[in-house]
C-alpha cells in the first residue's frame, strides 16, 4: 500500500488517521485525527466525528488498540478500508470552494502542474469547520516554484499576507523557544503562508514518489547544542525538515517541529539544540523530540545578524 505524508485513511472502525511518514515497515505510520462520536462537532457522510488532539489520540488508542501505539501510530494495512489522496481530492474541491479554486488558478496559471498539487487536513476528509484553515499540498520540486508564485501574488495584491493577529495566533499555538520578534524574522522570509478571502492557508511540501528513500534509524545519545553551517536544505520544508551540515561531528538535523521548517538556507550559520542520535551515517541532531519541542530550537545566526 503506497501512502505518504499528507495522505489520510480510514479504518474499518471508522477511525481517520493522517499518514505521518514515507516508509512503513511495521504498519502504516500515522496519527489518529478523528473518531466517530454521536456528539462530535464535525460531520461527513451522515456520520458525526470528534477531532482528537495529539495527547487525546494516544490515550484513545492505548485504550482501544494498544498494539498500534509506538513512537507514532502503526496501523496494519489490512485494517484500512478507505484512503484519501490529496491530489485526487483537489479537483472536486476546486470546483466547489472558490478559495481553493483561486489558489489552484494562481499556481497553475504560473506553471505548477495540477497533478503536483493537493489538499490535506480536514478538507481532504470532508470534516472542515467554517473557520478551518486550508492545508494546500505541493509535491516535490514544484513546491519551491509554488512558493515563489505565492510571493509574487502577495506582492501584487492577488493574495494577502498574514496580519499580525494571525501571526500571533500561530506563535501562541506553536509556543516556540524563541521570542516573537525572532520568530517573525524567520517566518517572514519563508514565504509559505498566505490569506485567501480571509482564510489562512499554507503550502505544505510532500516528496515526489521518486524522492522517497528510507532514513536510517537512530539511537539517542544525549542532549546537545551546536553551531554549524548548512550545506543542503532541499528538504527543509519536509516532515521532518532536514538540514545537511558542515560540522566536525554532526552530519544533519532532523526537525519534527513545523516551527523550524525552512528555518535556514544553504551557507548560513545556525545554532540548534536538540537530542543527538547515533545512526549508521554518523551523528544526527533531532529537534522536536516532544510535541512542543521544549528546550529545543533552530535559529539562523546569519539571518539574525543581518
Amino acid at each position: 500500500m503506497n501512502l505518504r505524508i499528507r495522505d489520510f485513511f480510514q479504518t474499518r472502525q471508522g477511525w481517520i488517521f493522517a499518514v505521518s511518514d514515507y516508509c512503513h515497515p511495521h504498519g502504516i505510520r500515522s496519527l489518529l485525527r478523528y473518531v466517530p462520536d454521536l456528539k462530535g462537532e464535525r460531520e461527513a457522510g451522515g456520520r458525526r466525528y470528534r477531532k482528537l488532539d495529539f495527547d487525546d489520540a494516544y490515550r484513545f488508542l492505548r485504550t482501544k488498540q494498544p498494539d498500534w501505539v509506538a513512537d507514532l501510530h502503526q496501523v496494519p494495512a489490512e485494517e484500512i478500508e478507505l484512503t484519501f489522496s490529496p491530489s485526487h481530492a483537489l479537483l472536486a474541491l476546486a470546483q466547489t470552494d472558490p478559495r481553493v479554486k483561486r489558489i489552484v488558478q494562481t499556481l497553475a496559471g504560473a506553471g505548477v502542474p495540477m497533478q503536483q498539487m493537493g489538499i490535506t487536513g480536514s478538507m481532504l476528509v470532508g470534516l472542515q469547520a467554517p473557520g478551518s484553515d486550508i492545508d494546500f499540498v505541493v509535491y516535490g520540486p514544484s513546491w519551491w516554484k509554488a512558493r515563489d508564485i505565492l510571493a509574487r501574488a502577495k506582492s501584487n495584491g492577488e493574495m494577502d499576507d498574514l496580519d499580525e493577529a494571525t501571526w500571533r495566533k500561530i506563535y501562541l499555538k506553536r509556543k516556540p523557544e524563541i521570542g516573537f520578534e525572532e520568530f517573525m524574522i524567520h517566518e517572514k522570509r519563508k514565504g509559505n503562508r498566505g490569506m485567501v478571502e480571509g482564510t489562512y492557508f499554507d503550502l505544505l511540501f510532500t516528496r515526489d514518489w521518486e524522492q522517497i528513500q528510507p532514513q536510517p534509524r537512530g539511537r539517542q545519545a544525549g542532549a546537545a547544542q551546536i553551531e554549524a553551517r548548512v550545506v543542503n536544505a532541499d528538504f527543509s520544508f519536509d516532515s521532518p525538515a532536514i538540514y545537511r551540515l558542515d560540522h566536525p561531528e554532526v552530519k544533519e538535523i532532523f526537525s519534527y517541529s513545523h516551527t523550524y521548517a525552512g528555518q535556514a538556507l544553504p551557507g548560513e550559520r545556525i545554532e540548534a539544540k536538540g537530542v543527538l542520535e547515533e545512526t549508521e551515517n554518523g551523528l544526527r541532531l533531532v529537534v522536536g523530540t516532544t510535541r512542543e519541542a521544549r528546550g529545543e530550537w533552530i535559529r539562523s545566526l546569519t539571518l539574525m545578524e543581518s
